[in-house]
């Protein structure tokens, strides 16, 4: 088994160049490479968007993952933003959580989620190379955008396989007051 599905978001909040809005660890403590408040209360919000109960979805797009890939953090790229955007569903879903990619590695990422022994597959990436991991997976650079706005941490990038290869959707989040109910372009 294959996925059939893969969905693909964005890390969540991350702290304001200005450092008007700080990122906090677990601990509270002040931290520059984690999620701001508002991007933790996203990460929980995204708990039962990924897994609501009775899999009541608020879009027929979406699907229960089986498997989670983040983007993975070290000494040249230390963000743990990627990693604990997904990590309260982690807890919740108790499936494989693959951190083993680090940003630039996007083609090594699809070929691992490809193989995976799953149905549907989430992945939480650096805006930077989304539109890298969905080139790669439809084989084209002409059916998804190809670039991620850099003010939304708010939409979902969806991938079906079909019989004549992988079709291409995206989603509003919807999850917190100020997300948008539009696409990106």
């Amino acid at each position: 088994m294959s996925p059939s599905k893969i969905m693909l978001i964005r890390h969540a909040e991350r702290p304001s160049s200005d450092k008007t809005v700080r990122g906090v660890s677990l601990e509270g403590a002040k931290d520059k490479e984690e999620l701001t408040v508002r991007g933790w209360q996203r990460a929980g919000a995204l708990v039962r968007f990924f897994a609501p109960l009775e899999d009541r979805f608020s879009n027929p797009a979406l699907a229960r993952p089986d498997i989670l890939f983040a983007c993975r953090a070290g000494p040249e790229a230390p963000s743990l933003r990627p990693q604990h955007t997904l990590m309260p569903l982690a807890g919740l879903l108790k499936v494989e959580f693959n951190c083993a990619y680090w940003e630039g590695e996007e083609a090594e990422l699809v070929r691992a989620v490809l193989a995976a022994k799953a149905r549907t597959a989430l992945i939480s990436w650096k805006h930077r190379n989304m539109h890298v991991i969905a080139n790669e997976i439809l084989g084209n650079t002409t059916n998804a955008p190809q670039f991620w706005p850099i003010d939304r941490v708010d939409l979902v990038w969806i991938f079906d396989r079909s019989s004549s290869g992988w079709a291409f959707t995206q989603i509003p989040q919807l999850l917190l007051a100020g997300d948008r109910p539009g696409a990106a372009a």
